[in-house]
């Protein structure tokens, strides 16, 4: 490999292309074969007319994860994503359920400290989703259980942690990127474009409350997550069904802005803050690709090979949330979020694009 690059005037070419090409990939199948190191993905090289994926290495054997409130979507999609890389998966959740190979569930209550919190001791990630959906009406009962129980879990996590004797060694906290305003223009974590309406200022109390978490001995980062596309939950199965009795058309006036990201990209930037010791702070986990309302649909029903969506009027989806109990700013809000600190720290995205993101959902 070196002469390509350390030696002046070296010029590739197909045939040393490919030997290169081919001793990289048996370094990568020779070392993914000893149950000593973990492989992950990083990013694409190209080489001339090749291309092939680079792999790190972590020589650190990973013990235990806790996935605090991971009895929900996207609870499965990281059991599933870690659950051959860890040895015990366990998740704390206010409902039993019975234990699946090396996966746990652990019960507590998300307030008060108890026998749960030696799960924490020795454990090499903390992941906290604990939080009332918010898939209701913001009415002040509802409002106070989806504050509280975003404040209360993060502070018995923190109280937890400072218990341990062996703390975690890292804490992925979840946010979301609706702390962001209504705008079209895009917002990174450098944005001060943060509202005061509820739900975000729910989102920027949350934060404020895991910042406030004194635990010196566990590394923190924070997760401003998007709508998660997937199959097993979240919005695609509902966006299915509208789709296929014919209300796949733009929602409001269809110029509001999407954020989303595939559940498999969403696994792995968990793992990428996971492995690699450089990440620090906050966060945006959505793809590099917000569209509008109105492209999202038309690609939805693409995807489905639906020709016809009656769009949604504004009035309409207020009534109907009004109806079914949710509040209409999940569909009308402008969410134009980018991750450019994955982007910058050179994280590369398997689905980048809705279009292809579409078709792995829909096989």
């Amino acid at each position: 490999a070196y002469p390509r690059t350390l030696v002046p005037g070296f010029k590739s070419n197909l045939l040393y292309d490919l030997v290169y090409s081919c001793c990289c990939f048996h370094v990568v199948r020779t070392l993914s074969q000893n149950k000593n190191f973990r492989v992950f993905y990083l990013g694409k090289c190209e080489l001339g007319c090749l291309s092939f994926n680079l792999a790190r290495y972590n020589l650190s054997h990973m013990n235990k994860l806790i996935i605090a409130g991971g009895n929900g979507f996207l609870g499965g999609v990281l059991a599933k994503h870690f659950q051959k890389s860890f040895d015990e998966i366990v998740i704390l959740t206010r409902h039993p359920k019975t234990s699946i190979e090396n996966i746990r569930y652990v019960v507590w209550d998300a307030r008060t400290l108890n026998d749960w919190k030696d799960e924490l001791n020795d454990a090499d990630v903390l992941i906290n989703l604990t939080g009332k959906n918010v898939n209701c009406r913001y009415t002040e009962k509802n409002k106070a259980e989806i504050l509280n129980s975003r404040l209360d879990s993060t502070r018995i996590l923190g109280e937890a942690i400072r218990h341990s004797e062996k703390p975690p060694k890292l804490w992925l906290q979840t946010s979301s990127s609706t702390i962001y305003n209504h705008s079209f223009e895009p917002n990174d974590e450098t944005s001060s474009n943060l509202g005061d309406d509820f739900s975000m200022t729910v989102c920027k109390r949350w934060e404020q409350t895991f910042w406030e978490e004194h635990c010196p001995s566990t590394k923190k980062n924070l997760m401003r997550v998007a709508i998660v596309l997937g199959n097993e939950g979240g919005a695609w199965p509902t966006l299915k069904q509208l789709i296929k009795y014919g209300l796949g058309g733009k929602q409001g006036t269809g110029n509001q802005m999407i954020s989303w990201i595939h559940e498999t990209d969403y696994a792995r930037i968990t793992e990428w803050l996971m492995l690699n010791g450089t990440a620090n702070g906050v966060y945006n986990v959505c793809s590099p690709t917000p569209i509008t309302n109105k492209v999202f649909m038309q690609s939805l029903r693409k995807s489905m090979t639906i020709q016809v969506g009656l769009p949604t009027p504004e009035w309409m989806l207020r009534l109907g949330a009004t109806i079914i109990g949710i509040e209409p700013e999940l569909v009308l809000k402008s969410r134009c979020v980018v991750p450019k600190n994955l982007l910058e720290q050179g994280f590369q995205f398997q689905y980048p694009d809705l279009e292809k993101a579409l078709t792995i959902l829909n096989r």
